[in-house]
């Protein structure tokens, strides 16, 4: 994991773990794995699945990813003129 992405992790996670302060660490990943669905071994979760997770916690359960709502167009001819890169 790079230094931002632990920097991105712990700054999301810090005011989640605040409401939940009567858990330790490992039991708040836990839940967190939990809410996100995940079924693996913990040593597997990954700081993708805990990072959305944090930034989606609160949402909506239609709304879109951060990171897929950015490069969403309304029609498929201008995805895929951009995709191309015909027009910006």
């Amino acid at each position: 994991m790079k230094c931002h992405r632990i920097e991105e992790l712990l700054e999301l996670l810090e005011p989640e773990w605040q409401k939940d302060s009567e858990l330790n660490l490992l039991a708040f990943l836990v839940k967190l794995a939990n809410e996100a669905g995940y079924q693996g071994d913990l040593a597997d979760l990954s700081d993708d699945i805990l990072i959305y997770h944090l930034k989606m916690r609160h949402s909506a359960k239609d709304e879109m990813i951060p990171g897929l709502k950015k490069d969403q167009e309304d029609d498929f001819k201008t995805a895929i003129l951009k995709a191309r890169g015909i027009i910006q």
